[in-house]
Order: structure tokens, then sequence, then C-alpha cells
């Protein structure tokens, strides 16, 4: 039409795509999978980067926190940074520590009583699945600090020596009286310089990795653990088969063994159809 001299209806008087072309262009890309999937983080590389921070800066312990936080709750970057997109980051306010049944009070409990937690739970208030209010609890891992309780004790006693409010994002850090947020670039830059260090003995590339990659992480550290695909979908809050866009089949555990048992299975034979059965004249 524009071609033929008409006005193309596509743009508005300024030129631009209508308005409404462009949200529903905007909804189509964020329902369509990336082009270029990141690879699901392995624990290793998390468990450098846990060791490494101990010694390191607020910020450091601060990324290092959220990143295990992120891999063990399965968490978009949106959801576990102070980086501003559709998801809601969690707050100060939707974290609940437990001691058995008994929940511990944030605001008033001792640090003692804080590192005697024994499970966490994390109120998800806005979800792309649309199920708000949804209650997410994980347990002690038995690791110091590669554990989604011990990381969010972490964060909370960091956020409370600094009078944090209870509507401070969790991923806020304290630095020389300045107040700080750990951005999804940053997550992006430790995971990707943990994997130039670790990548010959993986055999992966730092740009496999991204802030995405621990949601991925995730649902493959529950995969290799034959963990059976409908529980992922709860952890991860998924409510269709998204879940296999995360899941990848280079990870070796996956296929190990398969192909013996695929040798193992037994023969068979095809019912017969209704040409075979037809009589024979």
């Amino acid at each position: 039409m524009a071609s033929m001299g008409s006005k193309d209806c596509r743009k508005d008087s300024t030129g631009a795509l209508d308005f409404r072309l462009a949200r529903m262009f905007w909804a189509y890309g964020r329902q369509d999978p990336p082009p270029n999937r990141v690879k699901p983080i392995p624990i290793s590389l998390i468990r450098r980067i846990a060791n490494v921070s101990t010694d390191g800066s607020a910020k450091d312990k601060a990324v290092a926190d959220m990143i295990i936080v992120a891999f063990f709750f399965l968490l978009g970057p949106g959801e576990y940074t102070g980086t501003e997109n559709d998801d809601t980051p969690f707050r100060f306010q939707d974290i609940q520590l437990c001691i058995g049944q008994i929940v511990i009070p944030l605001l008033t409990a001792t640090d003692a009583q804080l590192w005697a937690a024994t499970s966490v739970s994390l109120t998800f208030t806005t979800q792309k699945n649309g199920a708000w209010g949804e209650v997410v609890n994980h347990g002690l891992s038995g690791h110091n600090l590669l554990c989604p309780v011990r990381a969010v004790v972490r964060q909370i006693i960091h956020l409370r020596s600094h009078q944090a409010t209870p509507g401070t994002i969790l991923a806020t850090y304290f630095h020389n009286n300045r107040t700080y947020k750990v951005q999804a670039k940053d997550i992006t830059a430790v995971l990707r310089e943990s994997a130039r260090v670790l990548g010959h003995q993986y055999n992966f590339l730092e740009q496999d990795f991204s802030a995405r990659s621990l949601r991925a992480g995730g649902a493959m550290a529950l995969f290799n653990s034959h963990v059976d695909s409908d529980t992922i979908c709860l952890i991860g809050r998924w409510q269709s088969d998204a879940m296999l866009r995360y899941l990848n089949l280079q990870a070796q555990p996956v296929m190990q063994g398969f192909a013996n048992r695929m040798l193992q299975g037994v023969d068979y034979v095809f019912v017969p159809n209704e040409v075979a059965l037809a009589p024979m004249y």
C-alpha cells in the first residue's frame, strides 16, 4: 500500500510503528525462546564464587549470596537483583526464616537465632505465571556456604546492621555509608570471570553464561538428580513445557548410560492393523 503512494497504515502520524502493533510484537518477543540459549550454570562455578567471596567486599558477598539464592530457588534476574524489568525483586518482607515450625521475627531476633534457622521461604508477590502470593520453601543443604538458608541469613544480617526497612530489596548492600543494589550485569560479570578460570576443566566458554543461567542451572541440577519434571515445574513456577528450554542435553550426566540401556530394551513386534487382518480372497 505504501509503495502505491498510500499512507502506511502500520505507522502513526510521526512515522513510528503504531503503539498497538509495537506492544503486540513486544509480547510475541517475550514468548519466543531466545535465539541463543545460555547454558545452565554448573555448581562448580557457584562453589568457586562462594569461596572467593568470603574474603571479598560487601558487594562480592552480596553478589555471591544472591547467586546462591537464585540457583536454589530457580529465579530470573528481575527477581533476585535490583535490575528493573517486569518482575518484582524480593524484598526483606518477602522472606521467612523458621526453626522447625517456629517463625523467626526477622527484625527483632538475635543473630544467633537467625543462624539457627532450618528453612527459608520466599513469597512470590508478582510472577509471570500469575500465581501471586505463592510460597516456595527450602531447607538446609548441609553446606555452610552453598545453602539457600545460610545465604539468606547472611544477607538479612547485613541488611539489619544498616537499619534496612521491610521494603528494602533483598539484593541491597551497603558500602561507605552508601546504598547499592546488585545488578544483573554484576551477576553476569562474576559468572563469566569464574568461567574464564574453570572453563578449560568443564568445556565451557565465558559467553555461555549470564544472569539468566542460574534459573537454568537450578533446573538442570534437579534434572540431573532425577527429580521428576512435575516437581521441577512446581519449584520453578512453570505452568507449561517452557521448562524444557532450560535443560541442556550437553550436560554429560544426562545422557550417560542411555546407549547401553537402549540396547537392553526388549524387542517388540507390531500389533496387526486392519489391512493385515483383512480376509484374503
